[in-house]
């Protein structure tokens, strides 16, 4: 009897622990999903996507994105993305974004300018385009070296610096292995302002290339080298011709004497450099 009443106890605890044991679960769920953050289905790279590239509904996909993270210009439908083109690049399973996108009707090139800039190509040699090392995406400063004028030395400056190559040759895309290519165009990626300097300059002088670490933006205020600083000779200064100086003559002493006659009062005046005086009534 007491054995009966000792597992009819252990029954009866283990009946009452799996009920607390469920109510806690049930309680911690319920807790979890109102913690959870709320989602939705917002349009992201099914794999790593270039600039260029025309979207297809194969080379996108959905993700859960949190409602409560704001990110401006979310795509939530496939059919908002497919057959545009991409201006930047896009990671896997990152969110395609509306500004990355070139406006419908844009293809090639023009795909990859963004609103307010402008491509302009100019001519390169194997020096220009640092050995074949420019590939579309890098990044360069550009110089140019004017001419002699009137019998001075050539001069080199920068004109524009941290300017993106679009294209070289008729490549849009860098070469996957890194391979250097030497071409005969280099197309840049500028605003209008720079496109009017870059368009000048090549008229004026020759143009070079000065590739940068993808990373370095900064733009510091750099001072033009002339052929004479170059070889090592002091700058020519030009010096103003002096002003002529006219000596200022001293105006002579006057003395001034007053002599009575009578009843007449006769005023004279001597001056140092004349001997004969001046006599005034």
């Amino acid at each position: 009897m007491g054995t009966r009443r000792l597992g009819l106890a252990l029954f009866a605890a283990l009946v009452i622990s799996i009920g607390i044991t469920t109510l806690f679960y049930i309680n911690v769920t319920r807790h979890q999903a109102t913690v959870r953050p709320q989602t939705k289905k917002v349009i992201a790279a099914s794999s790593g996507l270039q600039p260029g590239t025309a979207l297809t509904a194969e080379n996108l996909t959905e993700i859960n994105w949190p409602v409560n993270v704001a990110l401006d210009g979310l795509i939530e439908k496939k059919e908002d993305a497919v057959g545009r083109v991409l201006i930047y690049t896009v990671e896997s399973n990152q969110p395609v974004l509306k500004h990355d996108l070139a406006p419908s009707g844009s293809y090639g090139l023009s795909s990859k300018i963004p609103d307010g800039m402008r491509a302009t190509s100019i001519k390169t040699n194997e020096v220009m385009n640092i050995a074949g090392f420019l590939f579309p995406g890098s990044h360069v400063d550009v110089l140019v070296t004017l001419r002699a004028v009137n019998g001075q030395g050539n001069v080199t400056r920068t004109v524009l610096q941290n300017v993106q190559v679009l294209a070289t040759g008729t490549k849009m895309d860098p070469d996957p292995n890194g391979k250097p290519e030497n071409v005969s165009v280099v197309t840049l990626l500028v605003d209008p302002q720079q496109s009017e300097k870059l368009a000048l300059a090549q008229t004026q002088g020759t143009i070079h290339f000065v590739l940068r670490n993808g990373g370095d933006s900064a733009t510091p205020d750099t001072a033009p080298v002339d052929t004479a600083e170059l070889s090592g000779q002091p700058k020519r200064v030009v010096k103003a011709h002096p002003k002529s100086i006219i000596p200022k003559i001293p105006e002579p002493t006057t003395y001034t004497v007053e002599t009575l006659v009578g009843t007449k009062v006769l005023v004279s005046k001597f001056q140092e450099t004349n001997s004969e005086p001046t006599q005034a009534k």
